[in-house]
């Protein structure tokens, strides 16, 4: 039997407003029917990640939540600071859907034999607009799970997992043959963890607490670092020396970290390969790529390791734009293939779309602390 579908369903918006204030709320929107070759998906599954909280909540001050509306429709108030309205002035008056990925049971399907075979099927996608109840999206851009995965095993099978393959892809494409990682104890770090344990490849963890050296330890990782301890530096080092680490991707964007590792690794190299001292540094160039930002400080850069080095950014989808739709695909037939292994998700709460908009939700989410990763479930 067909499933019988509502005229509308609800839809996550974040909206910035001129007064200064971000603007939560659910949103009644038409469920579209689909093109011939468009899938209808329920939407199951979809995870709260760092880039999506860099939308739903902007620059907000979290400290200045207040929730209105009802239970079934809660709406979210919060303050932006002044100095952070121009960094969002170009979404001012806009209402933008939120959510990157998710998964969810195909419900209605176009005439064309590609849709068609996705009807009944849990599909996992990326495309934007995830926070709500349906979604539509061309049956070519969706991941078939495999019979025995669930839509919340499906959820996070294209950002982490892809992010973290990418990382790996772009150290190889650019010569370098080991990788340095920070924000390590994060769901998407201990992903590329176990990748570089399966593939082979040195790996320096960069954590923030001993607990989380701790939890990676016991995941099999082999070079730890606290950057909270006194011995960060030589840490550091030590484990360059080990791996031959040369390129470096840095989840917390501000603050000295970058620099920091750039600066190990030149030791490091002064340290594997002893030569006549120059003024310029060793040649051999070191890269830190920021994809993210945890610290919201300027990134400071103190120049102490020659002039064979940058620092730049990274993006998933532009990194998938450049390697071409081949080269893409077969990073996702990867993910498909280790879904419920290499790249299995863990999340500690499951909300619904309303759930997600309560102020204890959003303090928690919010914080983005490791271990802390949310999963919605629009269809509760």
């Amino acid at each position: 039997m067909p499933e019988i579908l509502p005229a509308t369903a609800l839809q996550l918006r974040s909206l910035v407003q001129a007064d200064g204030t971000l603007r939560i709320s659910l949103e009644g929107v038409p469920v579209p029917q689909p093109g011939a070759d468009e899938v209808l998906i329920r939407v199951q599954a979809t995870p709260i990640n760092p880039s999506d909280i860099g939308l739903l909540l902007g620059p907000a001050d979290l400290s200045t939540v207040q929730v209105s509306g009802s239970a079934e429709r809660p709406v979210v108030i919060a303050r932006i600071p002044e100095r952070a309205m121009p960094a969002v002035a170009a979404r001012v008056g806009q209402s933008l859907p939120v959510g990157n990925e998710g998964a969810g049971l195909v419900v209605a399907a176009g005439s064309s034999p590609a849709a068609q075979a996705l009807l009944g099927r849990t599909v996992a996608l990326i495309g934007g607009a995830m926070y709500a109840q349906y979604r539509t999206m061309p049956a070519a851009q969706c991941l078939l799970l495999p019979e025995d995965a669930t839509a919340a095993d499906g959820a996070s099978c294209f950002v982490n997992p892809l992010t973290s393959l990418g990382m790996v892809e772009t150290m190889k494409r650019e010569g370098h043959t080991a990788l340095v990682h920070t924000a390590a104890a994060s769901n998407l770090g201990q992903m590329l963890n176990r990748i570089c344990l399966k593939d082979g490849i040195g790996l320096v963890n960069i954590v923030r607490k001993p607990e989380q050296a701790a939890l990676l330890h016991g995941q099999g990782a082999v070079h730890v670092c606290d950057s909270s301890a006194p011995d960060f530096m030589a840490q550091l080092t030590e484990a360059l020396v080990a791996t031959g680490a040369t390129i470096g991707f840095d989840a917390t964007g501000g603050g000295t970290l970058a620099g920091q590792i750039l600066q190990c690794m030149e030791a490091s190299i002064a340290r594997r390969t002893p030569s006549e001292y120059s003024r310029y540094g060793s040649s051999v160039h070191k890269q830190v790529y920021l994809y993210g930002g945890l610290d919201t400080r300027p990134t400071e850069i103190h120049r102490s390791f020659g002039m064979a080095w940058g620092v730049g950014g990274w993006l998933l989808f532009p990194f998938l734009q450049k390697i071409g739709e081949p080269a893409a695909q077969a990073l996702r037939a990867r993910v498909a293939a280790e879904l419920k292994t290499t790249f299995a998700s863990h999340y500690a709460r499951t909300v619904s779309l309303a759930g997600a908009l309560s102020a204890d939700a959003i303090a928690f989410y919010g914080a983005r602390n490791t271990g802390a990763k949310v999963l919605i479930d629009p269809s509760r």
